[in-house]
């Protein structure tokens, strides 16, 4: 599927670690920005996410090794992981399975929803009173917190490819920076590891997420103008679910491949990024 004129976009369904091997040229994929089932029980229409943990690990090394092949010597992989609080040690563990095969350079964390109290904040501009944005999942337990955020491991072949940062970044909240500081002049700073991207608030989950674990565009989006949209010519997502990393790539115009085996999840991917890539 392609937009006259735009992004080429190429879906597949099928299994990633084979279709990887079998689609994608090595070296051609710069930039990767996925979310790997967790293993922790989350209730997929086709995937089984209860396997045992060591299975669970192997797999994920199969994934890693065939994402190094089809990476580019300077490409990135942002991969976002999250746990369930019985269950914290997940997104270390697979880090450190793709990390026998990447060099971790960068850990983002990504909020979902924070409360800042204006006490905490003092005479701060644009804070007036206590805040609580976001959205979360309450979590009813006396021994657990309410789970608020989710890491985003970026990973390149060498742990020394330069990055964007600015693309990402923010205005200085003190204005005598931009003329105190050489490197401030459009006012313009690094944002730092931690985002603060919520999802859209809903209702129900019926017929408003089809998806039972999916990541918010704009963080993929994000994710690709920190590598370096100038430097992006193909993004991939190996586990597309329901299409925000496409829906991402299309907006900056780049070309996108996806990997899906539920075929419910790959159309409602195909509908998401068409829609983008309409501008809607």
């Amino acid at each position: 599927m392609a937009r006259a004129g735009g992004p080429a976009v190429q879906l597949y369904h099928e299994d990633c670690v084979a279709g990887m091997r079998r689609r994608l040229t090595p070296g051609s994929v710069d930039v990767v920005v996925t979310s790997p089932p967790y293993n922790i029980g989350v209730q997929y229409r086709t995937y089984d996410d209860n396997g045992s943990r060591d299975d669970y690990l192997e797999w994920m090394g199969r994934w890693a090794e065939a994402l190094f092949e089809v990476l580019a010597d300077n490409g990135s992989l942002f991969l976002v992981l999250g746990a369930k609080p019985t269950d914290p040690w997940v997104p270390f563990l697979v880090a450190m399975v793709v990390g026998k095969y990447l060099a971790l350079q960068n850990v983002i964390h990504w909020v979902k929803s924070i409360a800042i109290e204006k006490k905490d904040v003092g005479d701060y501009p644009g804070i007036v009173s206590d805040v609580a944005i976001g959205h979360l999942k309450p979590i009813n337990s006396p021994r657990f917190l309410s789970d608020c955020h989710e890491y985003v491991f970026h990973f390149t072949k060498t742990g020394e490819v330069e990055l964007d940062r600015l693309a990402v970044g923010v205005p200085y909240q003190d204005k005598s920076n931009v003329t105190r500081w050489k490197r401030a002049a459009a006012d313009r700073r690094c944002r730092g590891n931690v985002w603060f991207v919520p999802y859209k608030t809903i209702k129900s989950r019926a017929g408003q997420r089809p998806h039972p674990a999916t990541f918010p565009t704009e963080l993929a989006r994000k994710c690709i103008l920190l590598h370096g949209r100038e430097r992006a010519r193909l993004v991939l997502d190996p586990f597309l679910g329901i299409g925000h990393a496409g829906a991402a790539a299309v907006s900056l115009g780049l070309d996108f491949v996806g990997f899906e085996i539920d075929g419910d999840y790959l159309e409602t991917a195909r509908a998401v990024i068409c829609e983008r890539a309409a501008g809607k």
